[in-house]
């Protein structure tokens, strides 16, 4: 092969390589981006031994919609210490208030509806009263899902949520 065919090919080799790089990079800034979730949990309403939830089931749902960077627990100034144990060793933060746990997880959810590092706002009740909140969540951008149990879980809630998520299975 003759020297001026070998710097061609070599010149087109680089050319390839250069061209690859390119749209490597291109490619990577199309990736889609992991959407960051923020899941609240009511616990008085869904942490009962009758419907047999298991939060890390929650975790993996909730996988194929994103990342969960905030999971809280809301639970009344009564919950047993074991229970609030669990919730911890499962990665999520117990917050025990003296007050109705309700008001204390919209609050929170407020919160995070304005925080612009969460885009997908989870919320895991039964309780039709977090219909505003998640019609506020919608109104600002966020994506809204519920994640209830049968039976009770609020037609209101589900109806306004972007996705309806059913966790675990009630005791009979």
């Amino acid at each position: 092969m003759s020297s001026f065919r070998i710097r061609c090919a070599v010149s087109i080799c680089e050319v390839i390589i250069i061209v690859v790089e390119e749209l490597k990079h291109k490619l990577g800034l199309l990736k889609l981006k992991k959407k960051n979730i923020a899941v609240l949990v009511d616990g008085p309403n869904i942490l009962r031994k009758e419907f047999n939830i298991n939060l890390d089931e929650l975790k993996k749902k909730l996988r194929k919609y994103g990342k969960v960077k905030v999971g809280k627990v809301f639970l009344d100034q009564y919950a047993p210490d074991k229970l609030i144990e669990a919730v911890t060793n499962q990665g999520f933060e117990p917050v025990i208030t003296s007050t109705d746990v309700d008001v204390a997880m919209a609050a929170e959810a407020m919160e995070l509806i304005y925080n612009p590092h969460i885009d997908v706002l989870a919320l895991m009740t039964r309780d039709a009263d977090f219909q505003p909140v998640l019609m506020k969540a919608k109104a600002h951008g966020k994506e809204a899902i519920v994640l209830g149990v049968e039976p009770g879980f609020s037609t209101a809630l589900k109806n306004t949520a972007d996705e309806v998520i059913i966790v675990g299975t009630a005791k009979e």
